[in-house]
């Protein structure tokens, strides 16, 4: 587990830090008894049955109407038409003036019950008087569910079962598609108008990236998080939304010296200008340093894509959803397309 020295707070930043995922192994172990490998849906008001990619088959005597999930799962399940099965949510849902977090999404969070706003927070009497039928999570390590406490995950897992669909070295269409199914189980109309209209967004922005990535004259893109005492550099091959940029031909920077987890290299701030990039994609979310924080940094302030004025955001969780991945590839696309080379 990294940053065992550091404090809680850095623990966390180095936990959560480029892409969401690190040293989860032995911290948010999963149970993981094998089931079958197909999902099978129960919308006509049968028996309803899923298998997760933990290869874990979930029977339920009907589809589950209560669930409560970690929010950006809970978000991508809403775009998809699922949102009214969701009773609870725990993960990042509000910052402190109560607006809704990033990671919430089109989430009503005022109708949820937050079960945890933070890594850790996990109150499992609220969770049970929620009744749930049901927790989904993402899962980015093996067999690891996303946010559900390492110390209290017996409690939690007796009260419903758990479902969890992996988010990390595959591409980002391919974790769509299993969000996509898992909605259509749940009851969802994946050709209601909403979502085929996100679908068509997706697709087009997705050629837009394509196009931009082949005329951009090779332009390096970075996917960066800043930490008070670290930037970490991340991995595409770990992070289904950078390689499914990176199979649309975008040029992303792939770091030499991953950490013992994967999924990033960290830089002190000493060594922030260890890759050449045109473009940085700044990690958005709560527990990452914003450009505002990173200002007291020099060796960020003299990158030459800062400098540049060529630093785009980066949803380091993206919502897997057509509807949460089609302002981000357009976002990328724009950035690309107005961006210069550096040197």
């Amino acid at each position: 587990m990294p940053h065992s020295s550091a404090s809680p707070s850095l623990s966390r930043r180095g936990l959560l830090a480029a892409g969401g995922a690190v040293g989860l192994g032995a911290l948010l172990t999963a149970c993981g008894n094998d089931g079958g490998s197909k999902s099978g849906s129960g919308k006509g008001g049968g028996a309803w049955s899923f298998t997760d990619d933990r290869k874990k088959k979930i029977s339920l005597d009907a589809a589950p109407k209560r669930i409560v999930a970690y929010v950006g799962t809970a978000a991508a399940l809403h775009d998809f038409g699922a949102g009214d099965a969701i009773v609870g949510v725990f993960g990042p849902t509000k910052k402190k003036n109560g607006e809704p977090d990033v990671l919430a999404g089109d989430l009503n969070v005022k109708k949820l019950e937050v079960i945890g706003n933070a890594f850790g927070e996990f109150d499992i009497e609220k969770y049970a008087k929620v009744r749930p039928d049901l927790l989904v999570t993402n899962m980015y390590v093996k067999d690891a569910l996303w946010y559900v406490p390492e110390e209290s995950k017996g409690k939690i897992l007796k009260l419903a079962p758990s479902l969890a669909l992996k988010t990390a070295e595959t591409s980002m269409l391919d974790t769509i598609k299993r969000f996509a199914e898992l909605a259509e189980s749940l009851g969802a109309d994946l050709k209601a108008k909403r979502v085929t209209d996100a679908k068509d967004r997706f697709e087009k922005a997705s050629e837009r990236l394509r196009k931009a990535a082949k005329s951009s004259g090779g332009l390096k893109v970075m996917a960066a998080s800043g930490a008070p005492d670290l930037m970490y550099v991340s991995d595409p091959s770990a992070n289904a939304d950078l390689r499914y940029f990176k199979e649309l031909g975008v040029d992303i920077v792939v770091p030499k010296k991953l950490s013992k987890q994967g999924f990033f290299e960290e830089l002190s701030w000493e060594n922030a200008d260890k890759y050449k990039a045109d473009v940085i994609m700044l990690d958005n979310r709560t527990q990452a340093l914003q450009p505002a924080a990173l200002k007291s940094k020099p060796t960020w302030s003299d990158l030459p894509a800062v400098k540049d004025g060529q630093v785009t955001t980066w949803d380091a969780e993206p919502r897997f959803s057509y509807a949460g991945a089609a302002p981000i590839l357009e976002q990328l696309a724009k950035a690309i397309e107005d961006a210069k080379k550096t040197t």
